[in-house]
């Protein structure tokens, strides 16, 4: 009887009791923020890093939010706009670009950045809501003279791509038949980007005028939110969370 005793009392000690729900998220979440490895890269902008969390953040197109106010279709970007000194969130599918005021330094903004994304992804929400999803600017449409669908299919081919390996985007915005002006629309790191000219002038308006006769030239359009930036009061992520994220994250 004593033997039996001990028995059951080694295996009541060694049985494992099963965690509560809310212990069991918590674990997950933790095992999630412990399995993202954020890295970053430099732009041409000085003022935008990319954010590379490893794991798809669209999944299809781009999204930019200007302010706080804007980004109300987005969870992250809400979250990413808490953070003191960040002036835009641009979204592509493996990348996130944000750009912050000069006055800021980067040591003060990446540690928040980096332990705001862990975070979200823990969480496991949407980077959008319904609301913030839409068409893509390049998609042909029954609507779309001929040089329209070929001036898409030039930014969606041989732009495009290059343009986000720099953390950054180029909408389409339009083409006025009549003078054979393109205009689009910069985002992510070419925003404000001291090389963004150069780049829009030397680069895409001498491709498109090459392979497009039409295009006489190609403008870029200032669409900047002027309304105020009115940012909710908000603490900062953990010291300790941000710390363990910036140790986490490969320098940029």
């Amino acid at each position: 009887a004593s033997l039996q005793k001990t028995m059951a009392l080694r295996q009541l000690i060694g049985r494992r009791l099963p965690l509560p729900e809310t212990g069991l998220l918590r674990a997950t979440g933790r095992a999630l923020r412990r399995s993202l490895f954020i890295q970053t890269e430099n732009t041409p902008n000085p003022e935008s890093l990319k954010f590379l969390p490893g794991k798809p953040v669209l999944d299809a197109g781009t999204a930019e939010f200007r302010s706080f106010r804007d980004a109300q279709a987005s969870p992250l970007a809400k979250r990413l706009f808490q953070i003191d000194g960040v002036k835009s969130v641009f979204f592509a599918q493996e990348f996130i670009t944000v750009t912050k005021d000069p006055a800021v330094a980067w040591s003060i903004i990446k540690p928040h950045v980096f332990s705001h994304v862990m975070d979200f992804y823990a969480e496991g929400g949407p980077v959008l809501d319904a609301a913030g999803t839409g068409a893509s600017d390049t998609l042909i449409t029954g609507d779309d003279s001929e040089v329209v669908a070929m001036i898409k299919e030039l930014i969606e081919t041989r732009v495009r791509p290059s343009v986000q390996e720099d953390g950054g985007d180029i909408v389409f915005k339009s083409f006025d038949e009549e003078t054979g002006i393109v205009l689009l629309k910069l985002q992510g790191s070419c925003s404000g980007c001291p090389s963004s000219s150069v780049t829009l002038k030397s680069g895409i308006e001498n491709m498109m005028m090459h392979y497009i006769p039409e295009v006489t030239a190609v403008e870029a359009v200032d669409e900047s939110d002027d309304e105020d930036d009115a940012r909710p009061a908000h603490p900062q992520p953990k010291a300790a969370a941000a710390k363990a994220a910036a140790g986490g994250g490969a320098a940029g």
